[in-house]
């Protein structure tokens, strides 16, 4: 598989070591060439650094940024996303207050649907934590990754490329789900000071 994970931040540097770990190829695209090319230093594998606005050449795409990001990768690509599997992993917050924001879409991930018609958007990796990506696991038990789209091939291939890395891929549904989805990974988070665990905790499902 080729991904184009977008953003050299915790969860970039996360989801491309699990990337290169299940032996997929990849492209780190960082807002400076640099912070790729650092990362890309860092990882064994097949990884190619560049700088956010670079061409797009894989069909999957992974948007490792901030919420407050998504509006500018949007503009830089447009119809690049289109036919591409646009993975969001945010969880929409406010970055001063800490605070869930409200959106007139219902989350982040419908919000990029609507303003990427032409691509297919996923939501998954948003209920998990860099620490635990990069391990893979916590407690011996491989992360649930919970997938929501509306385009069955899309998630199925988001699918294949969370047990790839050795997570346990679940189906959550349609992309309406990612409202869901986002409350679940804000929540994970709040938790956190509480459980003393310093995010590396998981959610897990059980039979």
């Amino acid at each position: 598989m080729d991904i184009t994970i977008i953003g050299t931040g915790n969860m970039g540097r996360a989801l491309a070591a699990r990337a290169v770990a299940a032996g997929h190829t990849i492209t780190v695209l960082g807002t400076a060439a640099e912070k790729a090319r650092a990362l890309a230093a860092e990882l064994s594998g097949k990884v190619r650094p560049g700088a956010v606005g670079d061409e797009l050449r894989s069909d999957v795409v992974v948007l490792a940024v901030w919420y407050q990001a998504i509006d500018d990768v949007l503009g830089r690509y447009g119809d690049q996303l289109n036919d591409k599997v646009v993975v969001d992993i945010t969880n929409p917050v406010d970055p001063q207050t800490f605070q869930p924001l409200t959106l007139e879409a219902g989350s982040a991930a419908q919000e990029i649907a609507q303003k990427a018609p032409g691509a297919k958007v996923v939501k998954a990796f948003n209920t998990t934590f860099a620490g635990t990506l990069v391990a893979g696991q916590v407690a011996g038990q491989p992360l649930d990754v919970l997938i929501a789209s509306d385009d069955q091939d899309a998630k199925e291939v988001v699918r294949q490329f969370a047990q790839d890395g050795g997570l346990r891929a679940i189906d959550a549904g349609p992309l309406a789900h990612a409202r869901q989805l986002e409350g679940l990974g804000y929540l994970h988070m709040a938790i956190q000071d509480g459980l003393g665990t310093g995010y590396s905790s998981a959610i897990k499902i059980l039979p």
